[in-house]
């Protein structure tokens, strides 16, 4: 570790425990989207208004709607015809999780290609735990693409941070060490004041613990075996983790031997549909 990560880390870590550190917001289209989401009685016409007013956002719904996973017999072209296919439960985590997207900008081009990054990885982990909950568990599928849409989002307050230091935003190195150190600290403590549920708060902090091992199946687990499976044949560092050491595999029923080459199909276009 440089000089300069050890000094950020320790005035971030610092920051954090006085309750210093500027946390993002949940953006506005999100929470009301939570909201209409936490009415029993809602129908897909009335989620379908409050949806609606985003129409970028309604374009991804109808393109996920379409996409291979949900095996539609007939295209799907408005709104409430996508939020039939895709669940009225489904619709509003997607959109919510979609909606935390506008969070990803920088004025600096180096963190906006940094932020940029991160999304997109978020998307396709996101993307490999709806396809592995639905398929290997009985966890919620939309819950577990939630998790994954959020499993990094400790790294913006950092990014944020290096735009307005010079000295660690012309240091990618550093900034890459401090990023993967502290985000998931930071990371449970925006889900926590984001008011989710325990079961994905913890993610941040749980997602690249290898060594646990729960007595049931749960959301952490998922996320681990798809984010080690996001980066099978590149040159990541995670790409070497040994798959039979890592006890989500067996919890979900995986072989790491097996090639799961339809669900990793099916997880691509979903990533795809959602990228927007």
């Amino acid at each position: 570790m440089s000089r300069l990560a050890e000094t950020v880390c320790q005035e971030l870590l610092q920051a954090i425990s006085s309750d210093q550190l500027v946390l993002p917001t949940l953006p506005e289209s999100a929470l009301r989207i939570r909201e209409a989401a936490q009415q029993p009685d809602i129908g897909i016409a009335e989620l379908a208004k409050e949806v609606g007013s985003d129409t970028a956002l309604t374009a991804r719904l109808i393109r996920v709607a379409n996409s291979p996973l949900m095996r539609a017999r007939s295209e799907i072209t408005d709104l409430q015809m996508a939020i039939s296919r895709l669940g009225i439960n489904y619709t509003c985590t997607l959109a919510m999780g979609l909606a935390m997207e506008q969070l990803f900008r920088a004025k600096s081009r180096l963190i906006e290609r940094k932020m940029h990054e991160i999304w997109s990885k978020s998307l396709e982990v996101s993307s490999i735990s709806y396809v592995l909950s639905r398929h290997y568990t009985r966890l919620a599928p939309e819950q577990a693409a939630l998790a994954g849409l959020v499993h990094q989002i400790g790294a913006l307050p950092i990014l944020t941070y290096a735009e307005s230091h010079p000295t660690l935003l012309e240091d990618p190195h550093s900034l890459a060490f401090v990023i993967d150190e502290i985000h998931p600290v930071i990371g449970e403590r925006i889900l926590q004041r984001w008011n989710f549920p325990e079961s994905i708060a913890a993610i941040p902090t749980q997602h690249l613990n290898f060594s646990r091992d729960s007595d049931e199946v749960d959301y952490a687990d998922v996320i681990q075996v798809a984010v080690l499976q996001s980066y099978l044949g590149t040159s990541h560092l995670l790409a070497a983790v040994d798959w039979s050491q890592v006890a989500a595999f067996a919890k979900l029923g995986l072989d790491p031997e097996v090639d799961n080459k339809e669900d990793n199909d099916l997880a691509a276009s979903l990533t795809m549909a959602m990228a927007g």
